[in-house]
């Protein structure tokens, strides 16, 4: 459990078709795709999780990452490596909270509370923003 880098596949669309395919060959079945990057990084974090964090709960030996140079490409394909944290993915599937204390300047307060920030939400938005945490919610 924890920290995982794969090499994942980046595979273009054909001239009629936008986006990417997404494989990671140490994972077989661990496929997905993006209409364009931002989508396809997006989803390739999310299915790589959800896949790693199968494994782990099913006991599964996870395999180690191959060196992404020794990985054929398909014509136009490229590497891109994701990073997940399956801790973080099995917490949010768990969905377990905690009370956090903190300290803020009282004009920063008065100004949020005027504006109804929800200051749970804002401080769990800016946090998963900051690891590059995929959320559901967003």
């Amino acid at each position: 459990m924890g920290k995982y880098y794969f090499p994942a596949i980046f595979d273009p669309g054909t001239d009629d078709e936008q986006g990417y395919t997404i494989t990671f060959p140490d994972l077989p079945g661990c496929i997905t795709e993006g209409s364009d990057m931002d989508e396809s990084v997006y989803m390739a974090k999310d299915v790589l999780a959800g896949f790693l964090y199968g494994m782990e709960e099913d006991g599964e030996t996870i395999p180690s990452p191959s060196d992404p140079s020794h990985i054929d490409l398909p014509q136009g394909a490229f590497i891109s490596i994701i990073e997940v944290r399956t801790d973080y993915i099995r917490d949010e599937i768990e969905n377990k909270a905690i009370k956090k204390t903190l300290t803020i300047p009282k004009w920063l307060n008065d100004a949020a509370e005027e504006e109804n920030i929800n200051f749970s939400q804002l401080l769990q938005f800016a946090i998963k923003e900051r690891l590059g945490i995929i959320s559901k919610e967003q």
